[in-house]
């Protein structure tokens, strides 16, 4: 470590990264924010395309046969390509992490192509998978292509996983219409830092993407809820255990969806997609709203119209059926379809205090919206992004109190519960599934990162000679608030602080989880 302060900066300066990334993230806004535009429009049409198929089925049962016929090549095709390139195969957003994280290498020449013809032949046959997370990983991947055009050679360093995250904020948001909830995923459950470079570009991608799907899809956000009604001060007593069936609902998720990923694990890779689709057909026959991602059930949800057994059947069904969709590796992911579940829970909570309690008929909605929020965020352990999800999706403020009592509630049963991140769960196992060698790109060169120090870090209140830095890396910069050191041996760190540090690709392996080791706050 140098011993003596310097004058001059000797990392870039951060106000002048921060408006290359705004302007760079607009340019990732238009890119990703066509590519998702495309492929939400191949999926809606898709899922309409299967509903109108299994109605004429059911008045034409012959139809059925040439219909597995279809199901059986498209299950093929699948498996071929999901085991030609495994990083596009399920949710696509463990992967964008791996990207961000850990360094995993994304070929977007691949990727794009299998996220768009898997996607689409999936939504055909009525799969229970969302469009939300593949078109996270091919908004980043929209922003790896633009990376590579404008920087050439320079990859696989601080500034490219900069673009990557304002690709996945992108994604969401054209995937949502919701920028701000775009922007918070990127930040929160990507990238899982708040660097000002960072938020500039992912902001700005964030909004320019949403204009293009706003321009495309017209005003009104994908979920919206309309002007739904208040609770009153005396029914915010039922926020509580609102909370807690939230926590159980997400936790229940995720346990369900990483076990049958585990059962489908010992059948051989080729048949795992025509399981799916062969499940998918009596589905599709005799209970065609669980089709596709679910913003029809939560619609659905919304106002109880169907009675409470028929929701009832419908929340089991969703939950089951999501989950052999998605085990299955079928490239789609589970972000709506968990929304879908947590709504039609909270429409049962609220059609039963209706039924039984005697509540206005008004909570209905307002339940399905907060226990929606609840499940995500005990599921994907991102509580800040659900809870402008919800707003967003309502359109105004109104219920940002109930909506984050609630999801705050459901986190805090999911901790008790020990529920790990869903998607952090699904990228361990992916890179288990890939083979060591998989971490961190072979490839790599020397380079840079940043990294927030988190508090209770190790270290977190220690003297940069104090801490034990793995070998292969140097601590060159130190950004604290708008000053830029040089930092010395005696430099005392605090949480807070963002460390640049120089890594050489023969090291890289090891050095990057060895520094989020040292960086990151322990998990409880």
């Amino acid at each position: 470590m140098p011993q003596s302060p310097s004058t001059k900066p000797s990392i870039p300066r951060f106000n002048q990264l921060k408006w290359k990334m705004a302007g760079a993230g607009i340019l990732v806004g238009l890119t990703s924010g066509l590519l998702v535009v495309l492929y939400r429009l191949g999926i809606e049409r898709g899922t309409d395309a299967a509903r109108w198929i299994y109605s004429q089925i059911r008045v034409t049962p012959w139809l059925l046969a040439p219909w597995f016929v279809a199901a059986v090549a498209a299950a093929a095709l699948i498996a071929w390509m999901i085991a030609k390139e495994p990083m596009a195969s399920g949710s696509g957003i463990p992967q964008t992490n791996g990207v961000v994280i850990c360094g995993l290498h994304m070929r977007w020449q691949t990727i794009l192509p299998v996220r768009f013809i898997g996607g689409l032949l999936g939504a055909l046959f009525g799969l229970s998978l969302g469009r939300e997370g593949p078109s996270i990983q091919i908004g980043a991947s929209g922003a790896q292509f633009l990376s590579h055009r404008l920087r050439g050679k320079r990859r696989e360093d601080v500034q490219e996983q900069y673009l990557v995250t304002a690709g996945a904020a992108a994604g969401l948001s054209a995937a949502f219409s919701a920028p701000l909830s775009g922007m918070m995923f990127a930040l929160e459950g990507v990238h899982r830092s708040f660097s000002p470079a960072i938020l500039m570009g992912a902001t700005a991608a964030s909004l320019t993407a949403d204009f293009v799907s706003k321009y495309c899809f017209g005003l009104r956000p994908v979920l919206d809820f309309g002007d739904i009604g208040q609770l009153s001060l005396d029914e915010y007593v039922w926020l509580i255990p609102l909370g807690v069936i939230a926590g159980l609902v997400g936790s229940m998720m995720n346990r369900s969806l990483l076990g049958f990923q585990t059962l489908y694990a010992r059948v051989p890779l080729k048949f795992r997609p025509l399981i799916a689709i062969m499940l998918a057909l009596p589905v599709g026959i005799w209970l065609p709203d669980v089709l596709g991602g679910g913003s029809n059930l939560i619609s659905m949800a919304e106002h109880a119209s169907v009675g409470l057994g028929m929701l009832c059947l419908l929340f089991v069904v969703k939950v089951l059926f999501t989950s052999t969709s998605f085990g299955s590796g079928s490239p789609g992911g589970i972000f709506m379809p968990i929304l879908a579940v947590g709504a039609l829970a909270g429409s049962i909570c609220g059609e039963s205090l209706h039924q039984w309690v005697g509540l206005p008929s008004e909570v209905v909605a307002i339940f399905a919206v907060c226990v929606m929020t609840g499940t995500l965020a005990a599921s994907v352990k991102t509580p800040i992004t659900s809870i402008l999800l919800a707003v967003e999706m309502s359109g105004t403020l109104t219920h940002m109190l109930p909506v984050a009592a609630v999801a705050f509630i459901a986190l805090l049963v999911s901790d008790v519960l020990r529920t790990k991140p869903i998607y952090g769960e699904l990228l361990e196992r992916y890179m288990r599934a890939q083979g060591e060698d998989m971490k961190i790109p072979s490839h790599v060169g020397s380079g840079v990162m940043e990294l927030p120090l988190e508090m209770g870090a190790i270290a977190d209140g220690q003297r940069v000679r104090d801490v034990a830095w793995p070998s292969g890396c140097l601590i060159i910069g130190l950004r604290r608030g708008e000053r830029e050191i040089v930092p010395r041996g005696d430099t005392l760190l605090r949480a807070g602080d963002y460390l640049v540090v120089l890594f050489s690709g023969e090291e890289g392996r090891e050095v990057r989880p060895a520094m989020r080791r040292l960086c990151d706050a322990p998990l409880t």
